[in-house]
């Protein structure tokens, strides 16, 4: 199958953009649940099937590989990871030294940027991401974004009270060439002083009981080079006009452990939640004395609509698993390996 890395500009992504751009996503291929059930209090109705997809065929996304997206990863200076169908490359904010209610916060806990992309049997690439400015970069990075028809779908926090201060925004295009649309991204991205060199990330030794965690969360943990992350993928199919969303394009719930020492750990991520689970699932982290940081979309108009609950909080790591595991079990969702992060210098 011809990769993605060439193609004439223009298509839905040239002039008439604004409407294109607007064509999102898709949820993931079957995986074994592990987290199933309800928690105490919890009192969501039962998953509802997804709508929106009327008579026209659903497009899922086609398979490809690393080399399937060598253009394209030229262009982000990344060598790139897949994840499942989509190709992913990640940009951490190691330049910025940051600290939230006394903690310095790594990177890859909160501070961190990714772009995500994943083809269509139409020929058509989707791409999405997060992107982690300053509060100073996010006007120069907006104006940048909308001067290369890139849609900007969200902005919100992830943090609680932090220095410096921080905005994540989450970007959206569909496009005949990923490429061109790459090269728009990147163009934003040098509006910011995020490090275009590929990381070499360090070492964080952690000294809680990662399988303990992973009992309490129903899943298995990936170690980020000392930060310890599990992924949740929603059981239904996510959609967007009649495509497709999978899981690797970000529509999950994350829960992620930056060791403290001592048995101790800060734990931050996002629930992801259709309407009927999000007061349960603050329900269950608040009794868990987990705090809250935010509620808001990532995207405009996927089916069913999905929010996302952001929290913090910092003690004893196994405490933290056992009380974010239970808003987890308030969704509809299961486990999923999270891909090891292995960045390659080019």
């Amino acid at each position: 199958m011809p990769g993605p890395g060439t193609g004439a500009a223009g298509g839905e992504h040239g002039t008439g953009g604004r409407l294109a751009r607007r064509g999102l996503l898709a949820a993931a291929g079957a995986v074994a649940p592990v987290v199933t059930g309800l928690a105490a209090g919890c009192t969501r109705s039962p998953a509802r099937a997804v709508g929106g997809t009327g008579h026209r065929r659903l497009l899922r996304p086609v398979d490809t590989t690393l080399h399937d997206w060598q253009g394209v990863a030229q262009v982000l200076r990344r060598t790139g990871a897949m994840w499942g169908p989509v190709f992913r490359a990640a940009y951490p904010r190691t330049d910025l030294r940051v600290v939230s209610r006394g903690i310095g916060v790594e990177p890859d806990l909160a501070v961190r940027s990714y772009v995500a992309l994943t083809r269509y049997p139409d020929g058509k690439t989707l791409l999405m991401g997060d992107i982690a400015v300053t509060e100073e970069e996010l006007q120069p990075l907006t104006d940048a974004l909308q001067a290369g028809d890139l849609a900007q779908t969200s902005i919100h926090k992830h943090l609680l009270a932090h220095d410096p201060a921080l905005l994540w925004t989450h970007v959206h295009a569909l496009t005949d060439d990923p490429v061109t649309v790459a090269g728009h991204l990147m163009t934003a991205l040098k509006t910011t002083r995020t490090p275009m060199s590929p990381p070499v990330p360090a070492e964080i030794p952690h000294d809680f009981d990662a399988a303990a965690l992973d009992a309490a969360l129903g899943g298995r943990g990936t170690d980020y080079h000392g930060i310890y992350k599990f992924t949740f993928i929603r059981k239904e199919t996510l959609t967007d006009h009649h495509r497709a969303i999978p899981w690797g394009m970000g529509m999950v719930t994350g829960v992620n452990f930056q060791p403290l020492g001592k048995g101790r750990a800060a734990v931050n991520g996002a629930l992801a939640l259709i309407a009927d689970e999000v007061q349960d699932a603050i329900s269950a982290l608040r009794r868990g004395r987990i705090g809250i940081v935010e509620l808001h979309n990532h995207t405009l108009t996927e089916e069913p609509r999905i929010f996302y609950v952001r929290f913090w909080a910092e003690g004893d790591a196994l405490g933290l698993a056992r009380a974010t595991a239970a808003a987890v079990r308030c969704t509809n969702v299961a486990s999923q390996a999270t891909p090891a992060y292995t960045p390659a210098p080019k």
